[in-house]
């Protein structure tokens, strides 16, 4: 049963997107954007109004001290994928020289690696292979958590799930009952929570062009309210800036917002909390996070957590799209309208036909538009607790600074990642740096755990960052990316 009745804060339609009094209170959590005033925001709002009020919400929510990361691996336990996706330089078929399914010892290997360095969970997603039998998975797991009873499993995701369907063929009369069936299993056997991977943009024109393969956005949402119904918590993800319209953006986001609604109030909400006072100093901090600061405690799930992430092109055919207006004719043709947002629409029901451009032309997202989703994120989505800035694809500079527009997460201390890499961006950061990022902008560096719950504040002369007296020898002597089978401490990306 619900430990309390969820009411979402209340619309207001009749007023301006900018309007500061409907700001202040989206801000406070007591008013709630509508589609289109979203949709305003994010495409004609000034940037430092977007980002002084996302700002403002995120320290509604989180206080104005404390950021966090998590130290974790992203393990790709095979890149063999029936899907076709556009977007996805990493997939392979059966039989090509270089697909390969990992050996339950090699990820176990892995998983030790992570704990020596405090680690506590895994990302485990690999592409769709049909080879692979349930109890595969099942075994897996169950090593896995008898090896390491401590590491959270976040792993596989809605697409994933749905070709587990598939594959598996479980009893049930609906896909939601074929789901559980599935999920049961899986939970019982050691998986933990359930990532947001595979949410791309969910218009259906969109998703139809770029996701070959890969189930639609309502098998997408229905495995996450099983994955809720079944007590786990779970991320949502939105890779952006390809063949998308901007109102196809907050479509997303507002499939996101309605099925969040619906679990908050099916399941149950978490627990007020106690957030520190705007004024609290060092020794206030340390009495009031000692040790953990439980956010979720409720018997149901829901979504902990938004990720947003531009499209990176290089090694996909997705990316061999040319950007509009670069090819002869096309303003004289067909007007200035990028082909994306003449289709989309906020409710989903864009027609491909509306125009003939469309999904061949791409429109890449620069930092300034990431920025602007970043904030509208954080002030449309007023009922997810957490938002991820997504410095992996952006550079670290761009996501510290996402951290001034809404997001309260710098994402992972990854050892390892193959996903983004093979699209050819790879930052490369340790705790240190990272935990010096979000000190430079201006907040408390604490590692999280997969509930977003704190583990540990870094603060003092014993923090990651604070003990290091060189930078330049420190970037030398300790950024290094995974070669061969073995990952040094690195972090590189993170789908969480």
């Amino acid at each position: 049963m619900p430990t309390h009745l969820y009411t979402p804060p209340v619309e207001h339609p009749d007023l301006e997107a900018t309007d500061p009094g409907l700001l202040a209170a989206v801000a406070r959590g007591q008013a709630r954007l509508t589609p289109e005033q979203g949709l305003e925001l994010l495409t004609r709002a000034p940037l430092h109004t977007l980002g002084r009020w996302a700002d403002a919400r995120c320290r509604a929510i989180h206080g104005h001290h404390l950021r966090t990361y998590v130290i974790d691996r992203n393990i790709n336990y095979t890149n063999v994928c029936t899907a076709r996706c556009t977007f996805c330089a990493f997939r392979r078929d059966l039989g090509d020289h270089d697909a390969y399914t990992l050996e339950p010892q090699q990820i176990y290997d892995k998983i030790a690696e992570l704990v020596s360095i405090g680690g506590t969970q895994i990302l485990m997603q690999g592409g769709m292979n049909p080879e692979l039998p349930l109890d595969w998975y099942l075994d897996l797991l169950r090593g896995i958590k008898e090896r390491f009873p401590a590491i959270h499993v976040h792993a596989f995701s809605p697409p994933e799930m749905i070709e587990f369907v598939e594959f598996f063929k479980p009893p049930g009369a609906t896909l939601e009952d074929k789901i559980r069936w599935v999920l049961i299993r899986l939970q019982d056997a050691g998986m933990d929570s359930l990532p947001g991977g595979g949410g791309e943009i969910f218009a259906p024109p969109v998703r139809r062009k770029i996701g070959l393969g890969k189930c639609d956005h309502q098998a997408w949402l229905t495995t996450m309210y099983v994955a809720h119904s079944l007590g786990m918590f779970t991320s949502a993800s939105m890779m952006f800036g390809h063949i998308e319209g901007y109102a196809d953006r907050i479509h997303h986001m507002w499939e996101v917002r309605k099925w969040q609604d619906r679990a908050l109030r099916d399941f149950g909400i978490p627990r007020p909390l106690e957030l520190e006072p705007a004024d609290a100093g060092d020794d206030e901090l340390s009495r009031r996070y000692p040790a953990s600061l439980r956010t979720h405690q409720q018997a149901g799930g829901h979504y902990t957590a938004f990720i947003a992430w531009p499209f990176q092109r290089e090694n996909t055919p997705l990316g061999n799209l040319k950007e509009w207006g670069t090819v002869e004719g096309d303003f004289e043709k067909y007007g200035t309208a990028f082909p994306g947002d003449v289709v989309a629409r906020l409710d989903g029901t864009g027609r491909k036909q509306d125009h003939p451009e469309f999904g061949r032309r791409l429109r890449m997202s620069g930092a300034v538009d990431y920025l602007r989703v970043q904030a509208t994120s954080r002030l449309f989505l007023d009922n997810i607790y957490s938002m991820g800035s997504s410095w992996v694809t952006m550079g670290p500079h761009i996501g510290q600074l996402g951290l001034m527009f809404g997001a309260n997460d710098m994402g992972s201390v990854m050892m390892e990642e193959n996903v983004v890499s093979a699209a050819g961006t790879t930052y490369c950061l340790d705790e240190a740096v990272l935990c010096r990022l979000v000190r430079d902008a201006g907040f408390i560096p604490a590692q999280r755990d997969n509930y977003y719950d704190v583990i540990s504040i870094k603060q003092g002369p014993e923090a990651p960052d604070l003990r290091v007296t060189n930078w330049a020898a420190h970037r030398i002597g300790k950024l290094y990316c995974q070669t061969g089978s073995k990952a040094a401490l690195t972090i590189e990306a993170s789908a969480d």
